[in-house]
């Protein structure tokens, strides 16, 4: 597998950085996961466009273009020979001291892996998955903009062993005032009486790509979505439950701590969203 690095594909045994990196020391840095569907990158000016804004926010120069990202992200699949899977795009504050302040780290790095990836077995999307609510609350957003998507993903990790230690694969994080943020790496949608609520970034969720997709598909399919504040309660009534993210797509959730959602099946509307977003995905990409 070739692995780029500012402006070079080695081969992955020889991809690495410096010790010094703060990405890797203090986790100081932005990423973006992206689909590629039958040789077109799915959303990518709309991956880049967030990824610049992430830097933004974090005061960190992408020493590279917008059209430049673009051209290394499909020439990095196009080196590995990928017609379908997954891109982590990587930008670190670079090599600095063993201090916080990034003034010393002159020189980001860019960094992409494209290979395969499969982040649930097929059975969740045809059966629903089960998840739980877990102790670990999502960040506050004063504290770290859930619009920010950074390389400390510790709150979302520490949310997932949860989750794994209960027997789960999947952890639905609640926000300090007790309301529903999202799942570790995926955005929470309900239908309820005709209607599909999701929760706001104000909650403490990530603008995922997916979910914006998600808004269009209910736009197209004629359904109201709003979004409102909304608390277990609210999901454990739900008539159907479905997370939406760039590696999960669109799953499911037939059972919310113990409790049946709807009548334990995969709903007729989340179906449809499954449906709909697959046909998407293989008209609106960037040819590589």
């Amino acid at each position: 597998m070739k692995v780029y690095i500012n402006g070079e594909h080695v081969d992955s045994a020889d991809a690495k950085i410096s010790v010094f990196d703060h990405g890797l020391l203090y986790g100081d840095g932005v990423f973006e996961g992206i689909r590629i569907y039958e040789s077109c990158v799915f959303k990518l000016d709309e991956h880049l466009e967030r990824l610049e804004m992430s830097a933004k926010a974090l005061m960190l120069k992408i020493p590279l273009s917008r059209s430049e990202l673009s051209e290394a992200v499909c020439e990095t699949c196009r080196q590995n020979g990928l017609v379908d899977g997954y891109v982590r795009l990587v930008v670190t504050r670079g090599i600095g001291d063993l201090g916080l302040s990034p003034k010393l780290c002159e020189t980001p790095q860019v960094i992409i892996i494209a290979d395969k990836i499969q982040l649930y077995p097929d059975s969740y999307y045809t059966d629903g998955m089960k998840i739980i609510t877990v102790a670990t609350w999502r960040n506050n957003p004063a504290a770290l903009p859930p619009m920010i998507k950074s390389l400390n993903y510790l709150n979302n990790i520490m949310a997932k062993m949860d989750a794994q230690n209960a027997g789960f694969v999947e952890a639905l994080m609640l926000n300090d005032r007790g309301c529903v943020a999202e799942c570790t790496g995926d955005n929470v949608f309900i239908y309820f009486k005709g209607v599909i609520y999701t929760t706001p970034t104000s909650a403490g969720n990530l603008k995922g790509i997916t979910r914006e997709v998600a808004f269009n598909i209910a736009e197209a399919m004629g359904i109201p979505l709003k979004e409102a504040e909304l608390t277990r309660y609210d999901l454990w009534n739900a008539e159907e439950c479905f997370l939406t993210g760039t590696a999960a797509e669109v799953v499911p959730v037939t059972e919310i701590d113990g409790r049946e959602i709807g009548d334990g099946k995969p709903g007729a509307t989340t179906l449809r969203f499954i449906e709909d977003f697959r046909k998407k995905v293989s008209i609106e990409g960037t040819m590589l």
